[in-house]
């Protein structure tokens, strides 16, 4: 095991204890991952922050439950996720293209010309994704960015599996328009 695994495990034992320099420190060390987590559902920092903020305090008010053989950061940016699902929702900012299959219409993402997207960062593209309706970036960041399955998206936002690959399927279309534009592709 690592100094670093050793000294989070530690961190992580004085958050039990409710000890605050541990929940500082560990605060300190997640924040920017969370932020940037957070920032990928909300183009408004503030709102953004302020999930964080919550999502830290329902995690450390729920350390008890973490597991120490699972990833701290990968634990904790699940709370961010579903914190951040649960803001989308509680402000009705999500609704949800309502098609059940994808008629005609099929996606194969390992079948894409990546050399399409040269020239182009990860900053540009997250603004442009950020220009996507809530569903379809919602959609897209759970797919793409958070490693869900079009079927473990359906149970978080209670659609079908259809209609989270629709959705899917718009946002890249989008996207691909978006960049295109924007850079003339």
């Amino acid at each position: 095991m690592t100094a670093e695994r050793l000294n989070i495990i530690s961190l992580i034992e004085g958050c039990k204890k409710n000890d605050s320099k541990s929940q500082h420190i560990i605060y300190d060390k997640f924040y920017g991952k969370m932020m940037g987590v957070a920032l990928r559902y909300f183009k408004d920092y503030d709102t953004a922050s302020d999930v964080v903020q919550e999502s830290f305090i329902k995690a450390f008010s729920k350390i008890n439950q973490f597991e120490g053989e699972e990833n701290f950061g990968g634990w904790l940016k699940r709370i961010v996720v579903n914190h951040s699902l649960d803001q989308l929702r509680k402000n009705k900012k999500v609704s949800f293209t309502s098609e059940d299959e994808l008629q005609h219409q099929t996606y194969d993402d390992k079948s894409e010309d990546l050399s399409y997207y040269s020239g182009i960062n990860m900053n540009q593209i997250l603004e442009a994704v950020h220009e996507l309706s809530d569903s379809y970036k919602t959609v897209f960041n759970l797919y793409v960015l958070d490693g869900l399955t079009h079927k473990e998206i359906a149970n978080v936002l209670g659609i079908s599996e259809g209609t989270s690959k629709s959705n899917y399927a718009k946002a890249k279309k989008k996207l691909k328009t978006i960049l295109s534009n924007r850079f003339n592709l």
